[in-house]
């Protein structure tokens, strides 16, 4: 039997709810519901992550075993676990939404591992719970396999995440209205089980300040800083003023990874924004293929495109801003509240520098090259140029004997952009300016001391491919592993789970997956954009 240590201290220590069980209600008063997972009819292990599992003290042997998939698929409970849904409320596309909580994830308890790391299990997809409202509280495999394999390519390239350590096929089928277009079919069913240090949301603390339950949203801020913060110290104003900036900071390091990185999160809510800073609900997200600020993945968003990839930082700061005004109860002033958001637009511009400098493989990121790098992205999105292609190819161009005018060509920077770009036309049309472009950059390299073989070539490129990934989790790419998976071969999702472990490294063999979003999947669902119930 799985051995784990639990210590579940947010049951422990938080009120909850005193009815039990599934029942749809308003919660008052309580920050937690105790609810089983409901069982499903025959759980199969579909892929895991090896390094979450030796996160946690799993033995593959524990893994290949049945009684994993029984326990990750909700239908045996360990000693210690103690099942709740969590209560928050959250603002939704801007406006505030009231309660939500915790729909369709049902934490099992908070694991302590031998390194004495905090790990809290939760399934999502495990059935119904007192937040469920007209849903089922189940998932469906896309959306299961899209999460699962989220989840790690993100810890690979870098970025604040929550984590994933099974994807559990439940044998049964669950109902979804994919396009929201009145036509619900059948899809096979799964869970994720995703594990985080801490599920807690900007949503659990503004649900009892919309309610004036200052006392509630009191204790929640001492216990989230005492268990997830134990190093701040002070007490008082203080210490809840060096809490909110450390939340701003890690909320800002988040955000710029994912504009360094291409990611679009798609669903920007308040309910779906972690206060450890860590990205959270995986659901209609995508990478940028050809750069396009203005591109979301989210379907339900696509007139408004609120949370489109150009405007992520600037939401989360709003994020923020609601966030410091349900915290606003525990403040005599604001002061304290504006300096944390200073501090979340002075960590971001840092951040965002560090990462032109880094993309470009520039020692530091002068005042100029921020324009340098404006120039640029303009030029990506008037070319259709690929981002991920682009950036990586970068690393490659040499300053030395760089020659202008000859970009239309495709012989420009030895022909290493020629892949990137989805539009001919396009490509041909912008070519003079991205010889100008090329021209100013090769001049800043060489003032940077990067010739074209020494020491200093090498740091930049080495520098550049680590800023720069060779893989990311292309929709398409997700999509493809989707299908092979409804169709009962899970390997395509093993396979790229296996790629998105290195995404910086050169892998011979796996071209395929560093490849440019192919025609077919630019207008193919869930190959490009997706609805909520991706």
């Amino acid at each position: 039997m799985l051995g784990f240590d639990f210590d579940n201290a947010f049951v422990r220590e938080m009120p909850g709810d005193p009815e039990t069980g599934p029942r749809v209600r308003q919660v008052e008063g309580a920050l937690w519901s105790a609810v089983d997972p409901t069982p499903v009819a025959a759980p199969r292990l579909l892929a895991h992550s090896a390094e979450m599992a030796s996160r946690l003290g799993i033995s593959e042997e524990h893994i290949a075993s049945p009684g994993f998939a029984r326990v990750f698929a909700g239908n045996e409970l360990l000693p210690g676990m103690q099942p709740f849904a969590s209560n928050y409320g959250g603002h939704q596309f801007g406006h505030w939404a009231g309660q939500l909580g915790d729909g369709r994830a049902i934490s099992l308890g908070e694991v302590v591992n031998a390194a004495g790391e905090r790990w809290e299990l939760q399934l999502k997809g495990a059935g119904p719970t007192p937040y469920s409202r007209t849903a089922d509280g189940r998932a469906v495999l896309r959306s299961s396999i899209r999460e699962f394999l989220c989840s790690e390519a993100m810890h690979h390239l870098g970025v604040p995440t929550t984590r994933a350590l099974s994807l559990v096929g439940t044998g049964e089928m669950v109902v979804r209205d994919m396009f929201y277009d009145g036509h619900p079919a059948p899809e096979p069913g799964a869970i994720v089980c995703r594990v985080a240090p801490s599920f807690l949301r900007f949503g659990n603390f503004e649900l009892p300040a919309s309610r004036g339950n200052t006392a509630l949203l009191r204790q929640l801020a001492d216990f989230c800083i005492r268990r997830d913060f134990p190093h701040l110290g002070g007490a008082g104003e203080a210490l809840y003023g060096q809490w909110f900036r450390e939340i701003c900071e890690h909320t800002a390091v988040m955000v710029a990874h994912w504009m360094r990185v291409g990611f679009v999160h798609g669903v920007m809510n308040t309910d779906n924004m972690s206060v450890l800073g860590l990205t959270i609900d995986y659901g209609p997200y995508g990478w940028i293929d050809n750069f396009d600020p203005d591109w979301t993945p989210n379907t339900t968003d696509a007139q408004r495109k609120r949370y489109r990839f150009g405007q992520q930082a600037s939401v989360a700061y709003w994020n923020l801003g609601r966030l410091a005004g349900a915290l606003s109860p525990l403040f005599d002033g604001v002061e304290a509240l504006q300096a944390g958001l200073q501090a979340y637009v002075d960590t971001f511009n840092a951040a965002d520098r560090d990462n032109i400098a880094r993309k470009l493989g520039l020692a530091e990121c002068r005042d100029d090259d921020v324009g340098l790098m404006q120039a640029l992205q303009t030029l990506l999105r008037d070319g259709e140029v690929d981002m991920t292609l682009f950036f990586r190819a970068l690393a490659d161009f040499k300053p030395i004997g760089f020659e202008p005018a000859s970009f239309e060509s495709g012989t420009s920077a030895h022909g290493l952009f020629a892949d990137a770009f989805y539009d001919d036309a396009k490509r041909i049309a912008t070519a003079p300016a991205f010889d100008d472009w090329f021209a100013i950059y090769a001049r800043r390299l060489r003032e940077d001391g990067s010739d074209e073989n020494g020491p200093a070539a090498t740091h930049r490129r080495n520098r550049m491919r680590a800023a720069n990934p060779r893989y990311v989790l292309r929709n398409y790419l997700a999509q493809q592993a989707i299908d092979r998976a409804s169709q009962g071969d899970p390997e395509g999702v093993k396979e790229l789970l296996d790629v998105m472990r290195r995404p910086y490294d050169d892998q011979p063999g796996r071209e395929a997956f560093a490849a440019k979003r192919p025609d077919w999947a630019r207008s193919r669902a869930g190959c490009s954009m997706l609805s909520c119930s991706s």
